[in-house]
Formats: C-alpha cells, sequence, structure tokens
C-alpha cells in the first residue's frame, strides 16, 4: 500500500468515524462520560495493583468511592444552588428596575450629547447584537435541555455511566494493549510518542483546569461574599465554574456581580470592592494558578478552546461539550506534529531540494 493510498484508507476512516459520531450522538453521552471518569481514575487503579490490590478489587473500590463521593456533594450543593437561583430570578425584577432608576443620569447625558436620531441608531445596532447573542446561546441551550431526549441522557448519565466507568477501569490496560498491538509495525514507535504527547497535553490541561475552576470559584464566592453581595456565593462559585471557557466566565460573572452591586449599593465603594473581587481574581488566575497548575506546555491557546467549545456544543450538544477540548488536543498535537515534518522536508527549505537535485545531477 503507497503512502497515497495509506492517506486516503485513514481520512475515509476519519469520515467515517465523525459521521457516525454525529449520528449516534443522543446515545453516545454516558458511554463518553463514563470513559472521561474512568481515564483520571486509571492512575489510581494502577498505584492500587501495584500496592498490592488485583485490577477488580481496585476497580470496584475506585468507582464505588468516587461515584458516592460524587453523589454525596451533588445532594449537598445542588439544593442550596437552586434555592440561591431561584431567589436572585425571584428578585430580578427590582433588579432591573434599580438599575433602571440609576442609570437614567447616563441615559440623559447621553441624549444632551447625541441627538435622538444618533442614539436611535446606536439602540437598535446594540439591541440587534444583544439579539444575535442571545439567540445563537439559545439554540445551544435548547440543544442541551431540549424535549425527551435531555431527560434520557440524566437517567441514562445516572444508571449507564458508572457501570461503564467499572468495565473500561477493569479492562483500560488490555484496551490499551489490543489497540497498541493493532498499529501498523513501521509507524508503531511514532503513534505511541503522539498518544503520550496527547495523554500529557489532555491531562495536564484538564485536571490543572478543574483545580483552577474549584480555586476560583471558592475565591470569588468568599470574596463576594465578605463585600456583603446579595446571592454572592452563588455568583462568585458559578463564575469559578465556567472558568473553563477562557474569558467567558469571568465576563459573564463580572457583569452579573456588577449588576447586582450597583443595584443594591448606594456608595461606589462598595460597588469598587466587588470590582476589586473580580480583577484579583483575574490576576491570580493570570499569573498563578493558571502558571501553576495547567503551565505553558498545554500547547491549547485559550481562542481554540472557545471555538471548540462553542462547535461542540452547536452540533453535538452537551456530547459535544464533553469532547470538545479532548478533540482539540489531539487535533493540536498532530498540527505540531505535521508541522515539525513540513519543516524538516524539502518542501519547507527550497535548498535541500536544489541541493537533492544537485546531487542528482551528478
Amino acid at each position: 500500500m503507497t503512502t497515497q493510498q495509506k492517506s486516503y484508507f485513514w481520512i475515509g476512516a476519519l469520515v467515517i468515524f465523525v459521521f457516525l459520531l454525529y449520528l449516534l450522538r443522543d446515545v453516545l453521552l454516558p458511554f463518553v462520560a463514563g470513559m472521561a471518569v474512568a481515564y483520571f481514575l486509571d492512575p489510581v487503579c494502577d498505584w492500587l495493583e501495584e500496592h498490592g490490590l488485583s485490577r477488580t478489587a481496585a476497580t470496584t473500590l475506585v468507582t464505588v468511592i468516587f461515584f458516592i463521593v460524587f453523589i454525596m456533594v451533588l445532594a449537598w450543593v445542588l439544593p442550596a444552588a437552586f434555592q440561591e437561583i431561584g431567589a436572585l430570578a425571584h428578585k430580578l425584577p427590582s433588579y432591573l428596575g434599580a438599575l433602571k432608576e440609576k442609570a437614567a443620569p447616563l441615559f440623559k447625558m447621553m441624549q444632551d450629547f447625541f441627538d435622538g436620531q444618533e442614539l436611535s441608531v446606536l439602540s437598535d445596532k446594540a439591541a440587534g447584537f444583544t439579539g444575535q447573542i442571545f439567540q445563537t446561546a439559545g439554540q445551544i441551550t435548547k440543544r442541551f435541555v431540549s424535549g425527551i431526549g435531555a431527560v434520557l441522557n440524566v437517567i441514562s448519565l445516572i444508571v449507564l455511566t458508572p457501570i461503564v466507568t467499572f468495565y473500561m477501569l477493569r479492562d483500560w490496560d488490555r484496551m490499551v494493549a489490543k489497540i497498541d498491538g493493532w498499529l501498523p509495525r513501521p509507524d508503531a514507535e511514532t503513534v505511541r510518542k503522539l498518544a503520550r504527547e496527547i495523554d500529557a497535553t489532555l491531562s495536564g490541561f484538564a485536571r490543572g483546569q478543574i483545580m483552577v475552576c474549584l480555586l476560583l470559584g471558592s475565591f470569588y464566592a468568599i470574596g463576594l461574599a465578605l463585600t456583603g453581595l446579595e446571592f454572592g456565593l452563588i455568583i462568585g462559585f458559578l463564575t469559578g465554574l465556567i472558568s473553563f471557557i477562557p474569558y467567558f466566565g469571568m465576563v459573564i460573572g463580572f457583569a452579573v456581580g456588577m449588576a447586582v452591586a450597583i443595584a443594591q449599593f448606594d456608595s461606589f465603594i462598595w460597588i469598587g470592592m466587588v470590582a476589586a473581587v473580580f480583577g484579583i481574581g483575574q490576576i491570580l488566575e493570570g499569573y498563578v494558578l493558571t502558571p501553576k497548575l495547567i503551565g505553558g506546555q498545554v500547547g491549547l491557546h485559550p481562542v481554540w478552546i472557545i471555538f471548540a467549545l462553542m462547535a461542540g456544543g452547536a452540533l453535538f450538544g452537551f456530547l459535544g461539550v464533553l469532547i470538545a477540548v479532548p478533540v482539540t488536543a489531539v487535533i493540536g498535537v498532530l498540527t505540531r506534529f505535521s508541522l515539525k515534518k513540513y519543516m524538516a522536508s524539502p518542501l519547507y527549505d527550497h535548498a535541500h531540494l536544489l541541493a537533492g537535485d544537485d546531487r542528482n545531477d551528478e
């Protein structure tokens, strides 16, 4: 089989895989979730195996403990979170009324600065842009939670994910060995090297990002609560949790937090303190947490992560959000590998190509 034929084979296999993934997107969620949990827990099972437990015993122990802790955390956090969100939604009209009242002098200044026609044009453009943003966000959200599919996804996650996790963990090493045996022998070492790089990239980003989100959420929650901001705990913690989308989480949290602060406080000092919490959080994330916990070796640019999450959510719903970062990590590693090969080839350095032609002429 020639190199061109191999390329056609792998491109065709990739196209078929993506097509099947799209067709089966509604039933794959618990399997992808179980695989993700197994991926993160496999090092724990390996450590227990090294200390005398059988693989089955280690898998059973790790799976049971993980899901018991997970369910306990959800049972503790979700009721309080839903209660806070419900109370915030109940007070939203009063916040909007206070914001409108306090913004009235600003609108008066804008009317004095612009004439009526210019202000109307600006308002129409702003309304249209905002409408497009909310429409796009609404379409993505609708794919997450619409219809009977959302209910079935929740049920399948609760029932099937622990089962999938158990079997994936138990057979993880055997599956890796089996896949390794399928690799084309001339390229096996190259594929192994790429797989190790993908694993390092993905694990480094995912585990580090989880810690960053939890620490940021704790900082924002405590900081906003200390300023006396109403619903500061839930606003701060949710801001940290959605910080896995670079900049998006902070922007949303800052907008909500500042809106509540402006509506609640009459003193600019307290409003400034709320803004300071978000500012310190950004500095903490950019200069301490991200460099220490994730580092600069991950190779996943924030712009690509944002694009991957948005595209994955639009195409595959919540499943797309789950696989967005792993797919981006794989594409990033393969792209860097391809660029390295290209820059070492005569296609990049024309001098090498000419030198090769000269040697052939001789």
